[in-house]
């Protein structure tokens, strides 16, 4: 499977984001979890290759049917769909 790259910053539980690199409302989301100074995994799934991408589109379908960027996921439980600033902060706390 893919890795994730961390970036270090306060724990607020296993948050991880699945994004690509050309979109601008990922970029927004990884500058406000960067701005939260938060601990989080990040992978751009459009710079994988394309039997990762498969594996990656599958695993994150789970949380996210509509296979929408961004999707952040939390402790495996708690997911946000696209760039949900006040939904984000919300469970960051």
């Amino acid at each position: 499977m893919a890795a994730f790259t961390k970036v270090e910053g306060a724990e607020r539980g296993d948050v991880k984001l699945y994004a690509l690199s050309t979109c601008i409302w990922c970029r927004k989301t990884r500058q406000l979890l960067d701005a939260l100074k938060i601990s989080y995994s990040y992978l751009y799934v459009d710079l994988l290759p394309i039997a990762e991408q498969d594996a990656v589109m599958a695993e994150m379908a789970s949380y996210n049917p509509r296979r929408s960027f961004p999707t952040i996921v939390v402790d495996g439980v708690q997911v946000v769909s696209g760039f949900e600033e006040a939904r984000i902060k919300e469970i960051l706390r």
